[in-house]
C-alpha cells in the first residue's frame, strides 16, 4: 500500500509528518529514519481503527508511501 504524506521541518530540525488522506493521522521524529518508522506504525494502526469512510478525505487519492 502507498500513501501521500506532508513533511515538515520545525526551526530545530525535527521533523513531523502528517497524512492528508487520515484525517487526524500525524507523527513526528527527530531524523528522516525515526520519523519514517512511526509513519509506518501510525498508519498501521490508523488502519486497524474502525474508520467511517465518510470521513475520510474523498479528493486523497494519490498514494506514494509504501507501508
Amino acid at each position: 500500500m502507498n500513501i501521500k504524506v506532508i513533511v515538515h521541518e520545525e526551526g530545530d530540525g525535527r521533523l513531523w509528518a502528517e497524512v492528508p488522506s487520515l484525517p487526524g493521522c500525524y507523527t513526528q521524529g527527530d531524523t528522516m529514519e525515526e520519523l519514517h518508522q512511526n509513519l509506518r506504525d501510525v498508519i498501521q494502526l490508523f488502519l486497524t481503527l474502525d474508520v467511517d469512510p465518510a470521513a475520510l478525505d474523498p479528493d486523497a487519492k494519490v498514494l506514494e508511501f509504501a507501508v
